[in-house]
């Protein structure tokens, strides 16, 4: 993307029919550390990637609470995302007070949606440059959504959002069919492998990720992060008991080759 005459306004259409300045602010999601989310019928997993500025500094926060049966994952700015995760928890509050039940989850996206949607349409204000992964349980079950900073939103079965979120939403479409019935473990496990898919090749520890869990009588917490990496040591040493039978398997028919080879050396026996 170029700066161009279009693009000094958020009110300005090109002639093409865009909105510069809104596509500058969903960039800014796509640069962001990545954020996963996915679903089944009882329990929504939010995870995200953990990543430092610098080797001296520590990294930012990028899983909120909402309320015990909402939670949100962003990327993109951090501050942007503070900001709206602040005003989701408000309007939770003053639901709860006013009505005396929990928010529903789609209700509360789309307050947000309608907040995201006025910052592109007013010349003095810019848009959210951070996309929200919201994950919600209420009485028609488990709920995950997307908010973009456009205003659009949608629901997923799972989804993956920031830098390097491709390899992730790959996994993710080959693994999805199962997630409705999948359980809390299953579940877990499918996230941190997601998470794994953006790192590309660096290697996966519990320090590097962030994964939080809400579902039916489980009010959303963050997990330890002993209890990540004792995931991460089950798949990584179920990944070396299957390297090890390929190699078994691949050395089985070199061995009977070798054999056949030198019984064909032997000289026939004389009668």
């Amino acid at each position: 993307m170029f700066r161009n005459q279009y693009d000094t306004d958020v009110t300005t259409w090109s002639p093409t029919g865009r909105l510069f300045q809104v596509e500058y602010a969903m960039e800014a999601v796509k640069q962001g550390s990545a954020a996963i989310g996915l679903r089944s019928r009882s329990h929504v997993v939010l995870a995200c990637v953990n990543k430092a500025q610098s080797e001296l500094s520590s990294h930012q926060k990028k899983i909120f609470k909402v309320d015990d049966h909402i939670g949100v994952a962003i990327a993109g700015l951090t501050a942007d995302g503070r900001v709206l995760s602040r005003y989701m928890r408000s309007e939770s509050i003053n639901h709860f007070f006013t009505y005396e039940s929990p928010l529903p989850v789609g209700r509360l996206v789309v307050h947000l949606a309608d907040k995201a949607q006025v910052c592109t349409q007013r010349s003095w204000k810019r848009p959210y440059g951070v996309g929200l992964l919201v994950g919600g349980l209420d009485e028609s079950g488990a709920h995950l959504y997307y908010n973009c900073p456009s205003g659009n939103y949608f629901e997923y079965q799972a989804f993956a959002i920031g830098s390097r979120s491709q390899a992730a939403k790959t996994y993710l479409e080959r693994r999805f069919e199962s997630f409705g019935e999948s359980s809390r473990e299953d579940l877990i496990k499918d996230a941190i492998l997601a998470v794994r898919e953006t790192l590309q090749g660096e290697t996966l520890k519990s320090s590097l990720c962030t994964v939080s869990i809400l579902g039916v009588d489980e009010p959303f917490h963050f997990l330890d992060q002993e209890e990540i990496q004792k995931v991460i040591d089950t798949f990584e040493k179920v990944a070396e008991e299957e390297d090890e039978a390929e190699g078994e398997a691949e050395a089985a028919p070199a061995a009977a080759q070798a054999e056949q080879a030198g019984d064909q050396d032997v000289a026939p026996m004389e009668i």
